[in-house]
């Protein structure tokens, strides 16, 4: 690209103005952050889905038959560490969905101990019975976190570009969410099951061998994060379908690469950091909840600001090459 044909241009979006623009929306629309906030205090003041009964009847009749066949079987303060670490998961984490979802800072939280201390009390743990029951609680929640996540995005886009224009229909905008996440979940599979299995025989192999491979993974994996962090935008900034807010996705990280990592890379920085902020109340503590609140605003500050990114980086792009047609077809570039 031919930077004195195009010195007319106005410089690419920045980080700091997305990032202006994403707190300028927020502040001017607070009940953006309602629906976080509403899926925090849920996790924290509602009841707790638990499969640590489940596991524990699952894993003392594994054992049992390790037992009768004369295999080794480890102690019982193993199995009773195990069974308590998986009964801290409160299945009610589902709600939050990937790649689209509502942002929860209890979700990545596990208590030290159950039964957990509220400031309204013992939380209720309610247990699944059974493996049938867990599939279609794992089932139910997803699609439910799928939903309030595209209505969450769609919310938030809309808040944030404004226009007279309105934006994407709910419908469409939960049904795409469905498409798109769909295809992360089945891609997910494809990528993962192989490389599992390679790993797995590297460290039967050697110790060394799986390290380097995962260490290799890290670093492709650092790659393919400015691509797979925008991929749905195109649904609610510019109406595309999954498919092709995907492709849209690929097509602006080829172009803006550098500038897209330094802005990915702000969010993930500021989102980690803060998140160790907001998480250092106890859980029994009220003040929990200013952590809760500030956790909302940022996330959808945040999101709100790689909206107005994505739309002002796609506005540029497309400045720059009309105007790189129009050098070819010897016509005079319109002034910036």
């Amino acid at each position: 690209m031919d930077m004195q044909k195009l010195e007319t241009l106005p410089p690419p979006p920045g980080v700091i103005g997305s990032l202006r623009a994403g707190f300028d929306a927020v502040s001017s629309h607070v009940v953006l952050i309602l629906l976080p906030l509403a899926l925090d205090l849920f996790l924290w003041l509602g009841p707790r889905l638990s499969v640590g009964n489940l596991y524990a009847a699952i894993l003392s009749q594994w054992f049992d038959l390790n037992k009768r066949a004369g295999f080794p079987v480890q102690n019982a303060d193993v199995i009773t560490e195990r069974v308590e670490m998986l009964g801290r998961i409160n299945m009610l984490n589902w709600l939050r969905t990937l790649p689209v979802g509502i942002p929860s800072l209890l979700s990545g939280l596990l208590p030290d101990s159950l039964p957990l201390q509220t400031p309204l009390g013992v939380q209720i743990i309610i247990q699944v019975p059974s493996m049938l029951e867990m599939l279609g609680w794992l089932l139910a929640l997803t699609l439910v976190g799928w939903i309030g996540g595209g209505l969450y995005f769609r919310w938030v886009s809309g808040a944030t570009l404004g226009g007279e224009e309105p934006g994407i229909s709910p419908v469409r905008a939960i049904v795409q969410t469905f498409i798109l996440s769909v295809i992360w979940v089945v891609s997910l599979f494809i990528l993962l099951i192989p490389i599992v299995m390679i790993i797995a025989v590297l460290a039967l192999l050697s110790p060394t061998l799986a390290n380097g491979a995962v260490l290799l993974l890290l670093i492709v994996s650092f790659w393919l994060v400015v691509p797979l962090f925008f991929t749905p935008h195109g649904i609610f900034v510019q109406k595309l379908n999954a498919f092709h807010s995907i492709l849209s996705s690929l097509k602006m990280a080829r172009f803006t690469l550098p500038t897209s990592s330094m802005f990915v890379f702000a969010v993930f920085v500021l989102s980690t950091g803060l998140n160790y902020l907001w998480s250092v109340p106890d859980i029994n503590s009220w003040m929990l909840l200013v952590g809760i609140a500030g956790h909302a605003f940022i996330t959808t500050t945040l999101l709100s600001a790689s909206f107005a990114y994505y739309h002002d980086m796609n506005g540029w792009l497309q400045l720059v090459f009309n105007q790189l047609q129009q050098q070819k077809k010897g016509l005079p570039t319109q002034q910036a």
